[in-house]
This record gives C-alpha cells, sequence and structure tokens, in this order.
C-alpha cells in the first residue's frame, strides 16, 4: 500500500530526473521494474496530493495512489508516448476518484479531513494543515464538478493547462477559463470562511 511517510520528494535540478526522458522510461518499465519505481518517485508525491484534496481523507488518498500506479503498472504497455507520462497517470488518478465516488454513492464527510495526522510537522503545523485543508475542501464543494476538476489537476497535481486539457477532453483556452473562474470563486469562499477571516 501507498504510504505517504515513505514517499521521497521529487528530484530537481542537476542530476534529477528529466521530464523528458519518462517516454523512455516508461517503454523500459514494461520489462524492468527499476525503470517503474523511477516513475513512481517521481509523480508519487503530486497524485497523492490530487487524491488528498479530492476527498478529504489521507487513508482514501493512500489506497487511491496505490490503485493509480498498480492500473499504471498493468497498463503501461498501452502508454504509447501520445501526450505526457504525466497527464496519463492523472487521467488514471480521475478515473480512480471518480470510481471511488460511484462506490461510496455518498460525499466524504468534510469534517474528516480535520482528523488528518502527520508524523513530520510540530502540532501547531499539524491543525493550521488540517484546518486549511478542511477550508479548501469544503470551498471546492461549492464549485462546479469541472472547475473543481481543472484547478485540482492545475494547482495540486501540478500539470500544464495543455495537459489538464488533454485529460479531460478540452481546450487550453476553456481550462485557462475553468481555473480562473474556479479561482475566483474559490478565493471568495474562503474568504467568507469564518476560520479565514480571523
Amino acid at each position: 500500500m501507498y504510504s505517504h511517510q515513505s514517499m521521497p520528494m521529487e528530484q530537481a535540478g542537476p542530476g534529477g530526473p528529466a521530464a523528458g526522458d519518462d517516454k523512455v522510461l516508461a517503454r523500459q518499465a514494461c520489462d524492468d521494474p527499476q525503470a517503474f519505481a523511477e516513475l513512481y518517485h517521481r509523480y508519487a508525491r503530486r497524485i497523492y496530493q490530487f487524491h488528498l484534496i479530492r476527498t478529504g481523507n489521507a487513508n482514501d488518498a493512500q489506497d487511491l495512489t496505490s490503485q493509480t500506479f498498480l492500473a499504471a503498472l498493468e497498463g503501461i504497455e498501452n502508454y504509447g508516448g501520445h501526450g505526457s507520462l504525466c497527464g496519463w497517470l492523472f487521467g488514471i488518478a480521475r478515473h480512480k476518484v471518480a470510481d471511488h465516488y460511484r462506490r461510496r454513492r455518498n460525499d466524504v464527510p468534510l469534517e474528516s479531513a480535520e482528523g488528518l495526522r502527520h508524523p513530520d510537522p510540530s502540532p501547531e503545523e499539524s491543525v493550521d494543515t488540517h484546518l486549511k485543508l478542511a477550508q479548501v475542501s469544503r470551498a471546492l464543494k461549492a464549485l462546479s464538478s469541472e472547475q473543481a476538476e481543472a484547478l485540482t489537476l492545475r494547482v495540486f497535481g501540478e500539470l500544464s493547462a495543455a495537459e489538464v486539457g488533454q485529460i479531460m477532453g478540452k481546450s487550453k483556452v476553456a481550462v485557462r477559463m475553468l481555473v480562473y473562474r474556479g479561482l475566483r470563486r474559490l478565493r471568495g469562499q474562503l474568504t467568507l470562511s469564518p476560520e479565514v477571516s480571523q
């Protein structure tokens, strides 16, 4: 099972992985588990963040992250190098979230986001993080589903507008408009939140 605690941070800079060789690694991953492990290390944090903000629950986010990478491993031979590998992974993640909500048939209680535990931060930082996550999760519920999805993929998934467009089947311009409108509504929701205005 995916563990947020043991997840390494993505490397950057000289000596770190370059996004350009994702396609090479994807081809190698068909036969080499180490190549797939490298792809996992590159994208696990972003996929986890996407699932966490969409579900508001650390356990669900961990499970969905595991499911996403398991599906990617099983289907890596089907990735033909069209579009970015990152976009392909987020497409799988998006489907896993949709499946998760179809199975549950009810909303995740937002109060559960306040009970998230992380071993590293101080208690004060932990409370602050949990409150912010709960606020953002609540505010996202007020957006249209397309705005929430575009915003989550763009901001929390760290995808480009083109990648989000490919995943959602929309143009870059349409994605930018969804993100712009979503951010404007999100800011309004967060400003109205009593926790933010203290």
